[in-house]
């Protein structure tokens, strides 16, 4: 079969050709890592444009087809993300007009958008913020007419260990009653200059960075819910990690580790609690990650929602 690419030229399409190892059907073919700009809306009105990397694929059904139509899916997702914010509703009608454009071939769609969304936050303290840039997956297939999107990220923010805080605050009772012995009188202000020193504090608590993935499946068909989604998990953990950090700032941040004490299965519950409620979210799966400065592994807890 050829094409033509001018009155006077025929191009040959050997993809659409029958070949000769007419066996077998393909699960996804298609493209991957394609370089798209992507408007996106958080769910607070705020559109913001970025670049993406952009996944097309649909299946192929027919095993003596040869392949399928690469050129169509490009320049169908291309058409699709220049139009406007992504919406829910609007990528299922892309999935519709991928399975559309190669009828008798495929009966499966599936597109992947990864980018990544800047918010600024506000310091704790300081009148100052920052950005934060959050990574955005989203995943949708459309398989037999059932639709299915899901989008994931990633909440950052500090875990303290309660272990760790209960060992250290008994190491400066005994520091204390070391340096303070049963006999001796005590004077209020002797007593907090000595706690204001390095020998006061004997012994702190270890953190570390963690990481919360969690992966959402949208109630709606507009917008996509995730700051409200962000701030409700970050309002739930009391420690994601600051941008913009004066001495206040540090200082705020320093208490709020010290009343947030967790466990990742405390933090993977609190979470859960914060997410289980909100009824713009369907169903969702997450996984919590404390990259432990104690040991060379991380602590993991898994949770979903509350049914």
């Amino acid at each position: 079969m050829y094409i033509h690419d001018s009155p006077t030229r025929l191009l040959p399409d050997v993809a659409s050709q029958e070949h000769a190892l007419a066996i077998g059907t393909l699960d996804w073919v298609g493209m991957d890592g394609m370089e798209m700009p992507v408007a996106f809306d958080a769910g607070d009105g705020d559109v913001r444009s970025t670049g993406a990397r952009v996944g097309a694929f649909v299946n192929l059904t027919k095993p003596e087809a040869r392949g399928i139509h690469m050129s169509r899916l490009y320049l169908l997702v291309s058409e699709a993300l220049s139009a406007g914010p992504l919406t829910v509703s609007g990528i299922r009608a892309l999935l519709e007009s991928f399975l559309a454009s190669h009828e008798g071939l495929s009966d499966h769609a599936r597109l992947t958008v990864g980018f990544e969304h800047l918010v600024r936050r506000r310091s704790l303290r300081s009148d100052n913020s920052g950005w934060r840039a959050y990574p955005i997956t989203i995943d949708a297939t459309l398989t037999g007419g059932t639709f299915r999107i899901e989008i994931t990220t990633d909440v950052v923010y500090s875990s303290t260990c309660p272990a760790s805080a209960a060992l250290s605050r008994q190491l400066i009772q005994d520091n204390f009653a070391k340096t303070f012995g049963a006999d001796q009188p005590l004077d209020r202000e002797t007593i907090l200059a000595w706690l204001g020193t390095e020998q006061g504090i004997v012994a702190t608590p270890h953190a570390q960075r963690s990481t919360a993935t969690i992966r959402v499946r949208p109630a709606g068909d507009g917008v996509f819910p995730l700051i409200g989604m962000i701030d409700n998990v970050e309002a739930a953990l009391g420690t994601s990690v600051q941008t913009a950090v004066k001495r206040a700032d540090e200082q705020a941040f320093a208490l709020a580790n010290g009343q947030n004490l967790m466990f990742c299965e405390d933090a993977a519950r609190r979470i859960q609690a914060a997410l289980s409620n909100d009824a713009s979210i369907a169903d969702f799966h997450l996984r919590v990650s404390h990259h432990e400065s104690l040991h060379p592994h991380d602590a993991v807890a898994f949770a979903s929602k509350v049914r």
